[in-house]
């Protein structure tokens, strides 16, 4: 049966390849970026598609109106969007961490709070966070607004499980470990990660349709390296 999916962040990296994966499997998508022609240009059947900037508050209206006119429920919304910046935390200005945290926290707090009243007792949402946010990982100077933003989501998720657990509704947070994606290589030129993302889109994939079923409110760490 054919589900209505909500995906950020997906012009490119792991973004791109779940909006394909979603399609090809027969699912109805709403993908949201700032570049919304990378997916144009595919062509996908039941795939929507607008430009989507996560600080602005128009755009969170266009959302809304789209599920109550197209859609009137969402089963799966994935928060994927995130913003990586590589600064040395002596150079990292309060406009830096603003800019970051606008994207990684208060854009999946306001989105999921516009999307939740569209879900229903076994929809799902799940919220891309990063190794480098969980505590007594490995931590990488020049991280320092990345990775607390992708910390503040992991507390998110738990507290919004706990506030809607007699709805039936799951939140759940994916801590990833290190993908090949064009924003990696763009903080971390040269890096090579263990991880494809279209690997990790699979994963990911597969979790939002069925991880409902075992999880709520947990952090999963998703990684191959140590610790």
């Amino acid at each position: 049966m054919s589900k209505n999916i909500i995906i950020t962040g997906t012009s490119r990296g792991i973004g791109f390849e779940l909006v394909q994966l979603f399609a090809k499997a027969g699912h109805n998508v709403l993908a949201l970026s700032r570049n919304e022609k990378p997916i144009q240009s595919l062509n996908l059947e039941n795939v929507t598609c607008f430009p989507f900037d996560l600080s602005s508050q128009e755009a969170y209206k266009k959302v809304e109106n789209f599920v109550i006119l197209e859609w009137k429920h969402v089963d799966v919304l994935i928060n994927n969007a995130g913003m990586l910046l590589n600064k040395l935390f002596a150079e990292t200005s309060i406009s830096d961490f603003e800019s970051v945290y606008k994207t990684n926290v208060y854009g999946v707090a306001e989105l999921t709070r516009i999307v939740l009243p569209f879900m229903k007792s076994s929809s799902h949402v799940v919220t891309i966070s990063s190794m480098g946010g969980v505590q007594g990982s490995m931590k990488f100077p020049g991280l320092a607004a990345y990775s607390s933003s992708k910390a503040a989501v992991i507390t998110l998720t738990e507290l919004l499980a706990e506030e809607y657990k007699d709805s039936g509704m799951s939140f759940n947070v994916l801590a990833l470990g290190a993908v090949q994606t064009e924003m990696l290589e763009e903080a971390f030129p040269g890096y090579e990660a263990p991880t494809t993302a279209l690997e990790m889109a699979q994963y990911v994939f597969d979790f939002s349709l069925n991880g409902n079923k075992y999880y709520n409110g947990k952090l999963l760490q998703v990684s191959n390296s140590t610790p």
